[in-house]
């Protein structure tokens, strides 16, 4: 991890950090091999030539880049997080409505195939 994105996660607010430290698990356990670095001022997960961004707002977290399909499925059950073109707002109240599994698809379908767990 570079240490812009690093100082970024080192100053994420304590009501949202355990959301944020989720989707960092999540996206490591998947990849592990991914590099994170600070892109358009959030930490950004780099696997090959795939990007996925995760920044913080005032609620939650917010997701840029994820995969389309992946994306359908999981608004589909969950439509409140579409915020505007490309952009999901997790809110970290309702966060936990959100399985694990629901997230780790997300993730493997816009970082491209990853480890087997």
């Amino acid at each position: 991890m570079d240490a812009e994105a690093q100082s970024y996660i080192d100053g994420i607010a304590s009501e949202h950090r355990p959301l944020f430290d989720r989707l960092h698990r999540l996206i490591l356990r998947a990849y592990p091999e991914a590099t994170v670095v600070l892109s358009y001022g959030m930490p950004t997960y780099r696997v090959g030539d795939r990007r996925l961004h995760v920044g913080v707002w005032r609620h939650g977290v917010s997701v840029y880049g994820w995969d389309a399909d992946a994306g359908a499925a999981l608004l589909s059950r969950h439509p409140g997080l579409l915020s505007g073109k490309g952009t999901l707002r997790l809110r970290s109240r309702e966060a936990a409505d959100i399985t694990d599994d629901e997230l780790t698809v997300l993730v493997r379908a816009s970082l491209g195939p990853g480890t087997a767990h």
